[in-house]
């Protein structure tokens, strides 16, 4: 018994994937090409991808949102579990990272299922808007800039179905939210959204410890 979330050291992390990854073998090798990039910690945890895999499957998702998509690791945890006829407006502005989240997209024969728009993320999300799709949508997914988390999250509020479900990541932020020493911009905007999710009654919300800190938000 526990009242408290455990903490997990290096050897328990070991055990935690041992005992349950599953992980398909074509994301282990788009995680293998994105951990040779500089910028590999912004890939998402295996265990995390999974998580979310789940609440696709959970929710049954044919409709989804990511705000910032990498090496597309999350895009294809998000576009597995979906029929065949789902879509993932996937939205991002880097074009190397992009091409190689493109290659193991059409790689794992989820391409179809995943259309990038390659611009500013609130840009694409006002055009989803201005093209009549409020409440269309079943999840979302929110891993970019942190300044904009607010934008971000208010926006996918009107684009998210009543019922449907929003995950935040790096709400936790290495711990830096707890920091008093940090007032980075980054920083500063993360506590911000997790204060705004907090007294939000338009949701039902729960921070999960897994990764780097996810918040689930479930519209009313």
């Amino acid at each position: 018994m526990a009242n408290q979330t455990i903490q997990l050291n290096d050897e328990l992390h070991a055990y935690l994937l041992a005992s349950s990854l599953r992980e398909p073998e074509i994301l282990g090798q788009l995680r293998q090409e994105t951990a040779k990039l500089d910028m590999s910690i912004m890939q998402i945890a295996p265990e995390q991808g999974q998580f979310m895999s789940m609440l696709m499957k959970l929710t049954g998702a044919k409709r989804a949102i990511e705000i910032g998509v990498f090496t597309g690791y999350s895009t294809l945890c998000m576009a597995m579990p979906m029929p065949a006829e789902g879509k993932i407006i996937a939205c991002d502005i880097n074009r190397e990272w992009t091409e190689i989240a493109q290659h193991y997209w059409q790689k794992a024969g989820q391409a179809g299922k995943i259309e990038l728009h390659l611009a500013p993320a609130m840009q694409t999300l006002a055009s989803l808007l201005e093209d009549k799709q409020a409440n269309s949508f079943d999840f979302a997914f929110i891993d970019a800039d942190k300044p904009n988390y607010c934008n971000y999250y208010e926006t996918c509020l009107q684009l998210v179905r009543p019922g449907g479900l929003i995950a935040i990541d790096n709400v936790l932020w290495g711990g830096s939210v707890i920091d008093g020493d940090d007032e980075s911009e980054d920083t500063v905007a993360i506590r911000q959204l997790n204060a705004l999710l907090h007294d939000d009654e338009r949701v039902d919300i729960s921070m999960v410890p897994i990764g780097d800190g996810l918040t689930l938000a479930r519209l009313k």
